[in-house]
């Protein structure tokens, strides 16, 4: 998706409006960012933005449950179903 383009970014997404409050200075440093063309509007940086950090809390709880993970037992799972599965061929 190339977001300088709004027709393809609009194009890609269904929206629902919603109302956030946020701090001037933050406000101004986004209408930069849109100002300059990084974003075709404050929505698709806010967007873009909400998108990033779920995907990285996502990652982070992924990561968090692979810890806890015992390497031995998942490593002698995985061999005895490579067994079973090499007995069927």
């Amino acid at each position: 998706m190339d977001r300088r383009n709004p027709q393809s970014y609009y194009s890609t997404m269904s929206a629902t409006k919603v109302a956030i409050s946020m701090d001037e200075t933050l406000l101004q440093r986004l209408d930069r960012l849109v100002k300059t063309r990084s974003f075709c509007s404050r929505s698709q940086a806010v967007q873009e933005a909400v998108a990033e950090k779920i995907s990285r809390m996502d990652k982070s709880a992924l990561t968090r449950e692979c810890a806890k993970l015992d390497r031995k037992s998942e490593q002698a799972m995985a061999d005895e179903g490579l067994a079973a599965c090499s007995r069927l061929d």
